[in-house]
């Protein structure tokens, strides 16, 4: 007899309801990858876009360097240095003392333009009168008529004599002045190495001074970002050393730099490379930047290297301040180029 069929048991519930939740972890797993791709696109768009601001609409170099004028102090006179109350690094403002040559030899220069004065003009007068006389007794016949005109000759000539002599006092008092030198400008005394006791020399630089109120920034850009750079547009400096940002501006560019190519040899025909490559390099053309504002606590010193980006299109604060001036009636912020420019706006 055949053996009965035996039920087969009825799959239990949780094990029926298992492939969903596989399916869901399927389908995520599949998903993932596109959301990942699609992350990373975003990203590489919006850091595509960034680069591209920075790169082409915002031109930045890190070629730049903070420049300053320095004032070159040459004596006019010579004589031995006896003071110098200046030291190296030291700031000065304008028609402070810096250096004085020994004046003793100057001042019997003097004394005797003023004796040369008094002698030529007592020898004109005592002349003068003399021909005077003589002019009045031409009518009496006392005299002759050439007489007469060789006195008056005399009498030019002896005025002459008293006004070069009046001539040679002022430059004798002109280079008395001249033994004391006094800074032309407000600045930082640097590199000296006169000393006093020195001998000084007509022309030779005994002293130079760093003028505080000349500082900017020469930014040297490519001449492929030129076209995105323009008079006014806004800047912002970054000093190696310091973490602040300087502000300013682009003050002008630089209408002209050297051409190799261009050099006259002897005969005065010019110099060609004969060599032509065909990596062509972009020439670097300077950009004057002018400083607007200067954050407390930062140096800046002729020769630092700066790094400076510009915004096209974006108004500097220099414009800003100026017409907020005149819309209270006060003028615009200036230039601060220095750390104590209050305290030589308080000595004006």
């Amino acid at each position: 007899m055949d053996e009965p069929k035996r039920a087969e048991p009825l799959p239990d519930l949780d094990d029926r309801a298992e492939p969903a939740p596989r399916a869901t972890a399927k389908r995520r797993v599949r998903i993932l990858p596109v959301l990942v791709t699609l992350a990373v696109v975003s990203l590489a768009a919006v850091f595509g876009r960034a680069m591209w601001d920075v790169y082409f609409r915002r031109p930045w170099t890190r070629d730049g360097t903070v420049r300053a004028y320095i004032v070159t102090m040459a004596p006019e006179i010579s004589g031995r240095i006896v003071e110098l109350p200046v030291v190296d690094n030291q700031l000065v403002h304008k028609g402070d003392l810096l250096l004085v040559i020994d004046p003793t030899d100057y001042k019997i220069g003097v004394s005797r333009s003023e004796a040369a004065v008094r002698h030529a003009q007592i020898n004109a007068q005592k002349i003068t009168e003399e021909g005077q006389r003589r002019r009045k007794l031409v009518a009496q016949h006392a005299v002759s008529v050439e007489e007469t005109q060789v006195y008056e000759s005399d009498a030019a000539a002896a005025e002459a004599q008293y006004q070069q002599a009046v001539a040679n006092l002022n430059q004798a008092r002109v280079n008395l002045e001249r033994t004391q030198i006094r800074s032309p400008v407000n600045g930082w005394v640097t590199n000296l190495l006169t000393q006093r006791d020195d001998f000084a020399t007509v022309g030779e630089n005994v002293l130079s001074l760093v003028d505080a109120d000349s500082f900017w920034v020469d930014a040297y850009f490519e001449e492929t970002k030129l076209h995105a750079v323009h008079e006014g547009d806004p800047a912002r400096v970054k000093l190696m050393g310091y973490g602040q940002l300087v502000h300013g501006h682009v003050g002008s560019i630089a209408r002209g730099i050297n051409v190799a190519n261009a050099q006259p040899n002897r005969e005065g025909v010019a110099t060609v490379n004969p060599i032509f490559t065909w990596v062509r390099l972009a020439q670097r053309i300077p950009v004057r930047i002018e400083i607007d504002r200067l954050p407390e606590g930062v140096v800046l010193v002729a020769g630092m290297t700066a790094t400076v980006e510009i915004d096209p299109g974006a108004e500097s604060p220099s414009a800003r301040g100026d017409r907020s001036g005149e819309r209270d009636g006060r003028s615009g912020p200036q230039t601060q180029a220095t750390a104590n420019s209050s305290d030589r706006a308080a000595e004006r």
